[in-house]
Parts: structure tokens; sequence; C-alpha cells
């Protein structure tokens, strides 16, 4: 070779990388090029095929000298369209299909066709060359074929499209059949004849489900017919693709502040607080309790969102009129909008209990309710991420059956995340933490403490906005990890704050008194430390090798110290107030 290094041509790529189908039985059947808009080559598309039918299609692309299967990242816009090989005039109207042997076909006929490739790839493409044209669809006669020209009728309706579908069922094709199909029953067929084709006109700014009338079938798929997959993840173990999260905890532990977080990495390409690099991507964030403008937006730049991939859901529009999005009404139009959005990564609904329309706490209402949301998030392969609360009075249950609502919410879920704050324990200080409450797709347990930080808004010297500052990973189940967070919340809080109170009332105790007392009056040692904080009760050393000391404040100290003033203070004995406080005291207060 003289020394020059031989570039694999993209038809000696496809040999390669399809050698495996070919030695399982398939042969080579075409291999199609797609373009960016600029006409430079984008990736390509092998299609094999064997006698029986059967088929083995696989996009690849040049990544450095080498091709590799998959596709590229897209562009912000999204890919282009297919264009068939044969030279075509721009004219009305646009046949669209599912597959490139489909659009070769139309385009030896002389007509304009394009694909955006297989069934369930249209919202990856930029549509956006069409605007304003007639527009043909002929789907294939299945399923699959007629959720690809619903989503491509609502796609091209929003761009000013005149839309319609030609009528498959009235052209005795049978199950599957397609364009190749009909063009092989009619060999002498001309762009003149497909044109004639009866159609059904899609209205504007109507879905095509509207005016189709299909009749319902079940579906039964054979095991031997899905290729399983990997889970598709966008943070290793907490967030995937195509897949409903839920992220709950107690008001005031900084739900939406981690929401946001989370939206910031995926738009910026960050790192997630495990050290892993996201993929970048666009978010949909939808709030319903927070403005966009004064507390959601600055939220997302102090958490150093790209601002430019971040889409906030601000209301609809209809005739004129503007009005609140409600998630329980509007997912359809959510759907075609984000259609418009090739990269879309994750979308947040704040509260996903908005987007129940019936009763929260009834487990088929809520299925049906939450069942679109699931559904867009395995349609557009992103993650959906619902933020609630805690229901009152639940601590010590399960954390999973402590969200608000039905059990169907946690049920649903893939994935639960869980908030909580934990007080101050010996010389761990007081800390927030994210714990992994259940995961059907991968491991549970565990999470991250994190903090959150009130500060100036760079760029915006008159505002401030709180945002998440990671901390180190944590183990242990959330079970455990929230029953030390919240033992205050078992309805003895403020009995143990008497209890204790009680117990110092006649003078100092220590340590081992109290927590032998405690005990046995079922309390823990937590709960005991958090009492002790709240009534202002002391803590230290007796001597230098003597035991820890409890006591509550000399009787001067008390009046200010105590909540309502002295009057509400526990009455002293005379004698405790003779002693001597003991060594320790005099310079602050120790925490155990």
């Amino acid at each position: 070779m003289n020394g020059v290094l031989k570039i694999e041509t993209p038809k000696e790529a496809a040999r390669r990388l399809a050698a495996g189908a070919i030695r399982d039985g398939f042969k080579p059947d075409d291999l199609h090029f797609y373009h960016n808009a600029d006409g430079s080559p984008a990736f390509y598309r092998i299609r094999c095929k064997r006698d029986n039918g059967d088929k083995w299609i696989r996009p690849f692309h040049r990544s450095g000298e080498r091709f590799v299967v998959g596709l590229p990242s897209a562009p912000a816009n999204g890919r282009t369209l297919y264009r068939p090989r044969y030279p075509l005039i721009e004219t009305d109207p646009v046949l669209i299909v599912e597959g490139e042997q489909k659009a070769d076909r139309l385009a030896a006929l002389g007509m304009t066709a394009t694909t955006a490739g297989g069934a369930t790839s249209a919202c990856g493409f930029d549509w956006g060359s069409l605007r304003g044209r007639h527009c043909l669809i002929w789907r294939d006669n299945d399923k699959a074929g007629r959720s690809y020209s619903d989503e491509v009728a609502a796609i091209l309706s929003t761009l000013g499209c005149t839309v319609e579908l030609i009528d498959v069922e009235a052209l005795g094709l049978p199950d599957t059949g397609d364009v190749v199909d009909w063009l092989v029953r009619h060999p002498q067929s001309t762009a003149a004849d497909v044109l004639a084709l009866p159609v059904t006109k899609v209205e504007r700014n109507r879905k095509a489900t509207d005016l189709v009338n299909d009749v319902p079938r079940v579906i039964l798929t054979r095991g031997s017919d899905v290729q399983p997959v990997a889970v598709d993840w966008i943070w290793q173990g907490h967030l995937a693709a195509g897949k409903f999260h839920l992220i709950g905890g107690a008001p005031g532990t900084g739900k939406t502040t981690i929401a946001a977080a989370l939206a910031a990495t995926v738009t910026s390409g960050g790192r997630w607080p495990d050290g892993s690099c996201a993929e970048r991507g666009s978010v949909v964030f939808w709030s319903g309790e927070d403005d966009n403008a004064d507390t959601l937006n600055p939220r997302l730049r102090a958490a150093g969102a790209d601002m430019s991939r971040v889409l906030t859901v601000d209301g609809m529009q209809e005739a004129g009129e503007r009005f609140p999005f409600d998630p329980a009404r509007d997912m359809d139009a959510l759907r075609v909008a984000l259609a418009t959005v090739p990269d879309v990564r994750l979308i947040v609904i704040d509260p996903v209990v908005s987007a129940v329309s019936g009763d929260s706490h009834k487990n088929a209402e809520v299925r049906r309710g939450l069942q679109p949301l699931v559904d867009l998030a395995g349609e557009f392969r992103c993650a959906l991420l619902g933020v609630t609360h805690f229901s009152k009075g639940t601590s010590g249950r399960d954390p999973v059956e402590r969200i608000t609502g039905s059990l169907a919410f946690g049920a649903l879920a893939r994935l639960v995340m869980v908030t909580a704050k934990q007080e101050a324990d010996g010389e761990r200080p007081e800390r927030r933490v994210m714990l992994r409450a259940k995961s059907n797709i991968g491991p549970d347990g565990g999470g991250f403490v994190y903090d959150l930080q009130q500060g100036e808004l760079p760029g915006y010297p008159s505002l401030s906005a709180s945002c998440v500052l990671w901390g180190e990973s944590i183990q242990g189940t959330a079970r455990e990890l929230l029953a030390e967070a919240e033992q205050h919340d078992d309805g003895h809080g403020s009995d143990a704050g008497s209890f204790l109170r009680d117990l110092l009332a006649y003078g100092p105790r220590t340590a081992k008194e109290i927590k032998s007392e405690a005990a046995n009056a079922g309390y823990s040692m937590d709960a005991m430390h958090r009492a002790k904080r709240k009534i202002g009760a002391e803590a230290g050393k007796s001597s230098m090798t003597g035991g820890w000391i409890w006591r509550m404040p000399v009787a001067e100290d008390r009046a200010e110290g105590c909540e309502g003033g002295a009057q509400n203070c526990p009455p002293s004995s005379p004698s405790s107030e003779q002693l001597p406080p003991p060594s320790g005291f005099e310079h602050e207060v120790i925490r155990l």
C-alpha cells in the first residue's frame, strides 16, 4: 500500500458490519444514504433479507477513521429526512412512507417521496422542510403503520401542511402490506395511478386518529419476535430513557430544586452526583406550583443549565385565547409539541398528581391518568420524572407506601427516589439525603447527601435562587435511613420533649440514666437528642474522666431561653439550683 492508509468505503463497511447476519443466512438487499441539511453524509442504513422474508436492518455512521453501528448524535433541529437516489422534481404532493425502499420505488415513478426510516423514527427528524406543502401519507397496513401515520400527520398539521392519508384498507392489501406490495400487484402503475388512489383528508390542527375509524384489535407478540435490549440509562441506576420515575419527600426538602439540578445536568452535559458524565439533551419542565420567571427559571440558571435546551410548559393557546396547561387534559397537545424537539431526554411534571383528573386515591383512576404520561416517555425515549409529596403521619412505613395518594403512583414508577432531612448526630452535622427507595430496573437502596444553598444569581445582582450542592454517596436501605432521619415524625416528638423535661426537672441526669429511662418509655436516643435541642437542655462532661451529664439551664438562663418566658419553664427544686454546674458547661454546649 506504499504506506498509504486505505479509507474504508460505506459499502465495504456495510459488508463488514453485516458479516454476522450474512453468515446467519441474510442476503444484502440495499444500502441507503442519509445526508445532513448541507448535503454532507450523515449516516447509512444496511438492509439485509432472508428468503423467508425476515429482515435485518441496522444504521451505521463514520466515527473517526472507522464506521460503527448506531446513529450519530442528532443535530439540534433533528435529522434530515431521507432523499431517494433518483433525481426529483420539487412538486406537490410529497409522499411520505415507512422505509427507504418504498420511497425509492415511488421516486422511480417520478414522484417526490421521503421517509423518516422506521415506524418509530418520526420524532427524531426535522420536518420543517415540508412546511406548507401538500403531503400524502402511505402507511403500512398494520398497527405500527397507523401509529406512524398518526404521528406524522400531527407533526405536519402543526407546520401548516395539507395532509391526506391513502386509504390502505381500500387497496385490498394483506396485513403488513405496503407500497412495494401494491406496486408488485400493479407493475404498470404510473404516478397518476398513485395519485388517483382513495384518500382521507386530515383536518389541520387535529390528530389523524380523530378521523381514522379503526376497529380495535388485540396485538399478540411472540417472544421469539422480540429482541432483548439493555436499559437505556440517562443516569446509570437512577434515570432511564422511556421510564417513569418519582421523587417524593416531606415539604421543604428541596424536591423541585433537585429536579431542576437533574434537568441542568442533562442540558449542560454535566456530571451526575456520582461523577459520571451526562449526555447532553433538551428538557421539558412543567410546574404547577412555582412561577417560571421568579422561581423555576432562576433555579435552573443557578444549577448551571443550558437555558437554550430548557423548554417550560407555560400554557395553551387556541383560537387566539390562552389558558393554563392541564397535564390531565392536554397530553395530546404536549405530544405534538414534543415532536418538534428531537433531542428531548427528560420531562419533569411537578406535581405529578396534577396528571390525574379523578380521585388520586383510587388505583384505577391514577393508572388511567398516568398512563398517557408513561406512554409519552416510552414513545419519545426520554426519562419522565414526577415530583410528589409524602402523606402526613406515615413515618416508619415503607417509603414507597408513603407517596401521597394511591399506591398506583409508586407501582407505575419504575424507580422511586425520596428525600429527607437528617438531624445532627454526634459529630455528624445536620444534612439532607436523597435515597433510592425502589427500582424495578436496577439496584435500589443507597443515595447521596446534598445541601440547599441560597445565593445571588450570576448576572442578576438583585435576584437570588436556591441550588443543590451534592455531597458524598451513602449506603443502606431507604427505609432504614428514613427511619433514622424522621423518628420525630412518629407521633412522639412533642411527648419526647415533655418526657426529657420531666427527667431533668429535679436535677442533672447521666446520659446512661437517660438512655435507660428512655428505652423503658419507648424512645430512642436519637429522639432524646432532638428533644434536648428542642427544650434547650445542655450536655457536658462532669469531669475530664467522668461521663456525660444532661441538665436544664440554671434559673437565670431559663427565662430568656424558654419559649414563652419564665412562666412556661418547668419548676426546679431548690436542691438542684444549689448544685454547682458540672465542669464543661462554663464554655459551650457540647453535642453528643
